[in-house]
């Protein structure tokens, strides 16, 4: 039998932590920011504060979650950016859907309420 063959970094005595091991610390670090979140609500900000850090926190979130759990980070480039150019198109489109029927293009026209009077 054959003596296993090692990589050169286990042979300095190195090894690189498992994808379990890092996967457990990225959740623990998403709990501590959702914590984080829950504590910010309750503070006694303004409320363009308190909406810039939760939309700050939630978009570090975010990508923690899509380049580790989703594998983004060890996807080929190409990968990567097809999902942010639908990223992209959904958002506009989202964007643009609420920009439609939003309250303010709910509200009837002055003109007709004139001629309806």
């Amino acid at each position: 039998m054959s003596a296993p063959a090692t990589t050169a970094s286990a042979a300095h005595g190195h090894h690189e932590p498992s994808k379990f091991h890092i996967y457990v610390q990225i959740a623990m670090l998403l709990g501590v920011i959702t914590g984080i979140e829950i504590v910010l609500i309750y503070l006694p900000f303004a409320k363009w504060i308190v909406v810039t850090g939760l939309v700050g926190l939630s978009a570090i979130k975010f990508l923690y979650v899509i380049f580790y759990f989703m594998h983004l980070k060890w996807d080929k480039l190409f990968c990567t950016v097809l999902f942010f150019i639908g990223l992209v198109l959904a958002g506009g489109t989202m964007w643009a859907l609420l920009k439609l029927f939003g309250a303010e293009a709910s509200k009837p026209l002055s003109s007709v309420i004139g001629l309806l009077l």
